[in-house]
């Protein structure tokens, strides 16, 4: 035994002995470094890329090796290196590439040189697209975003720096991570990725997915749709002469080929532009590197500022693949400056490595069962960019930050500590974010809490023709039970000053991911029961806010109400599949009431306010009387596509229609019930995306009633109606009908409600609205129950005004009156569609 292991020994010592470590400075010819460059072993995809500073290192075993380090607009440079000791140092200083301008003579309306090559470039676009069908290769990314300013304070509110993560003049390093990631992929639009390992500076996951910019595509997309829904036209696309313009710079030898440098010029502001310089090979016109920026003056959103830049090396003589991709981003906005790079290093490619015809399946992303439990040694051993002092800096603090506070988490001490840093109720808690408690406790060798959370005031007191004046104690407890589990209390009180009702209920939610036939997915119970008012659309179509203003400023009472004591009981299953089946029953004693007030800010004699019971439906009577009813609702899309973490696996989407079906039952002759009724809905939506021809939504339905024996106004099937001149349903509403006019209990309905975003296209060309990057949307909503119940409406607006508004023009066409004109505002655009869930 003591011979094996004297041997295996020897063996381990001479591996290690054989390996040494290259490290070195890439400068410029003045001895200023030039980050990111490129360096790798001549021959191979095996390499690395500098940092910011121009420092790189690489780990190669004994042997003749010749390095190569290629920048962009120098020459490149290969120096021979024996290794042999345990490390050494190499450095490049790198010249500028000789730029030579062929003499040509330009004659009047004569174009640029660099146009014959380009439409070179464009005819072998899609040969270069395509000549790979599959390969594999490895990932390293680091990323880091850093803030260079921090306002003092925010929507009035102060900034804590601190919690930010910077220091007291506002900079900081707020994000640092990286990864090592194997990548699969197969044309047209197979792949799978393999993180092998993760790390993010405090922990957590960091930035893990390597992002694949190829500009042999027609529409580039630029790391994620919210930058530019249409995507962006790259410089050798199809039509891409139309949008560009082009300017040869220079040329310059590079292993025998020449290399042309053509300096990219957009036509046109406004639209989806790179701008910058490509670089092109004489007689095979395939990309050699690219330098490309992006930025707001060519429809990049929520950054100032994208660069790409790209370099492309040969794997084998035919085939050439991206190297290395540097990212840099720029933001500054509120007060706030923000800068961040994400180098991609590639390597070890492998263009033909027969994955087979199962390799690929619904599985996209796949993290390793230990990709976040490897120690520093293993970074500091597979890492190919050096960290930055910085970076290393980062690293210890903040590791050594979350590890104390780990250790010291569970202490009666530092829980109490928790519990006291939490700042004091303020007044704006109290008139705009609600309050929040959190009580902290120990389990499971961490820290956990419970919250309290109440409602603002503005939202807590309502207005309506019934209550008159209704204040509300709306509030939820979350509690922490457990490992993958939790319970949420709903208690709400409400008291109307005018018609002295108290109604008061409560709902428990508990909620518990558990696994079926294997497979993870989240268990809702939900238990509620006690008295309420609702509306009788229980849609709700108008909300509180919008009644309010127009009950007391324009004395209009659109919100038409009922009270009821209710109980319910629901069962929600979302499975792994992000299918979701919700099971229901509920009681409802049912209640009339009438308007109890006429308080308006502002008298009008023209006008009066109209009864509680819907007038469209004063044919029908309502009285108190009680419903029993079940229902079972079942949503799903096909062809899912998952992220697998080692315990379970996460939904991502998918690129198909969303489909739902439901059923429901009123059930007559139980607990006095008088309902007696049977009603189907099939639903299907969608968002398509058609990049520089915008996005395309459509939410489609048909139903009906099989049996009608018993319907009551609150089971009618009801179409979201709109009267006030703001909409938040889109897709979901009729912007002018009204709101219980064709309310029916047919055997069969359909409704569509459709819209086409341009997001830019059209408007981009409109000076003013251009700058504004204020957007086209148009569509149509409809429906459709018989020949004289049937409306139709189209709509023309502009979104994202201000980054949140949307205002559309709407002609509605109802079958029992005139054609009617209208103007509807809401919330559109890219912070406006984050704030429809804040509408009270």
């Amino acid at each position: 035994m003591r011979k094996y292991l004297l041997t295996l020994f020897c063996t381990l010592l001479s591996i290690y002995s054989q390996a040494a470590l290259i490290k070195g400075h890439v400068t410029d010819n003045t001895g200023q470094p030039l980050p990111y460059a490129t360096i790798f072993i001549k021959g191979t995809t095996n390499g690395t890329t500098t940092n910011a500073a121009g420092q790189f290192q690489l780990e190669l075993s004994a042997g003749n090796y010749t390095i190569v380090c290629q920048y962009i607009g120098f020459k490149k440079k290969e120096i021979n290196i024996q290794v042999a000791e345990a490390t050494q140092q190499l450095n490049f200083s790198m010249e500028p590439t000789n730029m030579q301008i062929k003499e040509v003579v330009i004659k009047a309306g004569a174009e640029d040189p660099a146009y014959a090559i380009i439409r070179q470039a464009i005819k072998k676009r899609s040969f270069y697209q395509q000549q790979v069908k599959e390969y594999t290769c490895t990932s390293y990314i680091k990323g880091t975003i850093g803030l260079q300013n921090v306002p003092g304070k925010l929507f009035g509110q102060k900034v804590d720096k601190s919690e930010i993560g910077v220091d007291s003049t506002g900079k900081g390093m707020v994000f640092l991570s990286e990864s090592l990631t194997k990548v699969y992929a197969r044309q047209p639009d197979d792949l799978k990725l393999e993180v092998i390992s993760s790390r993010k500076s405090g922990g957590g996951l960091g930035f893990d997915f390597p992002t694949f910019i190829s500009f042999y595509d027609n529409n580039v997309q630029a790391i994620m749709t919210q930058m530019g829904p249409r995507g962006f036209i790259s410089p050798i696309s199809e039509n891409a002469l139309k949008f560009y313009r082009y300017k040869l710079t220079g040329t310059f030898i590079d292993d025998g080929k020449t290399v042309n440098k053509i300096e990219v010029i957009p036509r046109r502001k406004n639209e989806p532009l790179f701008a910058g310089s490509i670089f092109i090979t004489d007689d095979d016109w395939r990309i050699y590197s690219v330098d490309l920026q992006l930025t707001s003056d060519y429809q990049l959103d929520i950054l100032d500022t994208l660069r790409i830049r790209q370099t492309h090396v040969e794997v084998t003589p035919a085939i050439w693949r991206i190297k290395d991709q540097v990212l840099h981003i720029a933001f500054k906005k509120l007060g706030f400056a923000m800068s961040g790079n994400f180098v991609n290093v590639y390597s070890n490619y492998n263009v033909n490595p027969q994955l087979g015809n199962k390799f690929f399946n619904n599985v996209v992303i796949k993290y390793d069962s230990t990709y976040n439990k490897q120690p520093h040694g293993y970074w500091d051993s597979i890492r190919p960019v050096p960290l930055e002092p910085e970076e290393v800096k980062d690293y210890h603090e903040k590791d050594s930050a979350a590890d104390a506070n780990r250790k010291a988490a569970l202490t009666p001490r530092h829980i109490d500590s928790l519990q006291k840093a939490q700042k004091p109720v303020s007044v704006m808690n109290i008139l705009w974010s609600g309050i929040n408690r959190r009580y902290y406790f120990a389990r499971d060798s961490s820290v956990k809490f419970n919250q309290l959370h109440i409602k603002a005031l503005p939202p807590a007191l309502k207005y309506n023709t019934v209550e008159g004046l209704a204040l509300a104690l709306e509030s939820s407890y979350f509690i922490n039970a457990g490992k993958n589990k939790s319970l949420v209390i709903n208690p709400d009180i409400r008291y109307g000053l005018s018609n002295t009702h108290l109604n008061a209920s409560t709902g428990i939610d508990f909620y518990k991911d558990s696994r079926v036939a294997g497979k993870w997915g989240r268990d809702q119970w939900s238990i509620a029961g006690g008295k309420r008012i609702v509306q009788f659309n229980q849609d709700n179509p108008i909300n509180n806010l919008m009644n309010e203003f127009y009950t007391l400023v324009l004395k209009e009472n659109y919100m038409k109400l009922y009270e009821n004591w209710f109980g319910s009981l629901r069962y929600t299953r979302r499975f792994q599949t992000n299918s979701r089946l919700s099971l229901l029953a509920w009681y409802e004693d049912r209640i009339p009431v009438e308007n109890t007030t006429d308080f308006v800010f502002f008298k009008n004699d023209n006008k009066s306010f109209t009864p509680n019971h819907p007038a469209e439906l004063s044919n029908i009577p309502f009285y108190r009387h009680k419903a029993l009813m079940a229902s079972a609702t079942f949503s799903f899309q096909p062809g899912q596509k998952y992220m697998e973490m080692p315990d379970r696996k996460v939904s991502l989407g998918s690129k198909y229609p969303t489909f739902t079906v439901q059923y429901t039952k009123g059930i007559p002759n139980i607990a006095n019930s008088i309902v007696d009724y049977d009603k189907w809905r099939v639903s299907v939506n969608d968002n398509m995306n058609f990049k520089l021809f915008g996005e395309f939504k459509y939410h489609v339905t048909i139903g009906g009633f099989i049996n009608s024996n018993n319907v009551q106004i609150p089971d009618l099937q009801h179409f979201n109606g709109n009267r006030t001149f703001f909409n938040d349903k889109y897709l979901n509403s009729f912007q002018l009908a009204p709101y219980y006019q064709y309310s029916t209990s047919a055997p069969f309905y359909a409704m569509a409600n459709v819209e086409h975003h341009f997001n830019g296209l059209l408007t981009n060309k409109i000076p003013g609205i251009n700058k504004m990057k204020w957007n086209l949307v148009i569509g149509s909503n409809a429906f459709y129950v018989n020949k004289d119940n049937n409306y139709i409406e189209a709509f023309a607006g502009l979104e994202n005004i201000f980054k949140v508004i949307r205002v559309d023009v709407v002609a509605g066409y109802q079958s029992q009156s005139a054609t009617q004109v209208g103007v509807r505002v809401g919330l559109g655009g890219i912070i406006g569609g984050m704030l429809k869930s804040a509408i009270p």
